[in-house]
């Protein structure tokens, strides 16, 4: 059985792989500060609500833009489940060439990403990540990283937003009855959510226009339910993706 583990900032995404299907997936708050032991409990906790005991699980992948959490991860999972995980980074095997400047710089989770997309699709194609960061990442046809487009995410807009403000409130992520506000609320419903999809547009079509022919766009992340809808420049919707790289990922570099 296999346990795949995206760390992000905001989230950790779990995902629990046997015999070609996935048996459950799971998305917890990153807590920074907490101790191995602890996150150990939660690992067991989800593991048991997913009908697994933790000596079911024979190899973890892991992906971490987190530094101090992949030493407590790598270190509670070699203790309590008995596995050293395959950590996501230089020299391990993903089937992408990696086409950037500084390949040491480029996240775990757009490769794991990019991995999963290009597998889907075999052609070229652009991942929409919303997470704490909206990040582009393009994969040419012939299976080559080229690079990212990253921005704020639109969590992290939405807190600037009233955090810097004296009058603004904070809002709900939901799109307003019409682009044009007529409250405080809406208005600012307004600019973040439709603001943001003519972000994603835009950023889309310059990437798509830089790729030239057939672009797949997929998109994925804690916030693509909410933006998503609002466009017709997505192909698809995986709020799973990371896990399905990593799960290729790990395939790729067993045995």
């Amino acid at each position: 059985m296999l346990l795949c583990i995206d760390i992000g900032n905001t989230n950790i995404v779990f995902g629990l792989w046997d015999k070609g299907e996935w048996l459950a997936h799971w998305r917890v708050r990153t807590v920074r500060d907490q101790m191995p032991d602890e996150y150990a409990v939660l690992i067991k906790a989800l593991l048991r609500d997913g009908g697994c005991e933790v000596s079911s699980i024979t190899r973890v992948v892991l992906a971490s833009v987190v530094p101090p959490l992949t030493t407590s991860f790598t270190e509670l999972l070699e203790r309590y489940v008995g596995a050293t995980p395959l950590v996501v980074g230089p020299g391990v095997r993903t089937g992408l060439r990696i086409r950037i400047d500084n390949p040491v710089e480029l996240g775990a989770d757009l490769v794991a990403n990019a991995v999963a997309a290009y597998h889907r699709f075999h052609s070229a194609c652009i991942i929409v990540d919303f997470g704490t960061a909206t990040t582009f990442s393009a994969v040419s046809r012939q299976g080559d990283f080229l690079g990212v487009a990253i921005a704020p995410g639109l969590g992290v807009a939405a807190e600037a937003l009233s955090s810097r403000t004296a009058q603004l409130p904070r809002v709900s992520l939901v799109p307003p009855p019409a682009a044009i506000g007529k409250n405080t609320v809406h208005s600012m419903q307004s600019g973040l959510v439709f603001g943001y999809v003519g972000l994603v547009e835009g950023l889309i079509g310059r990437i798509r226009a830089e790729l030239g022919g057939e672009v797949q766009v997929v998109a994925t992340g804690g916030l693509s339910r909410i933006l998503a809808p609002h466009t017709d420049q997505i192909n698809v919707v995986d709020p799973w993706l990371t896990l399905e790289g990593l799960r290729l990922i790990s395939e790729r570099n067993t045995g």
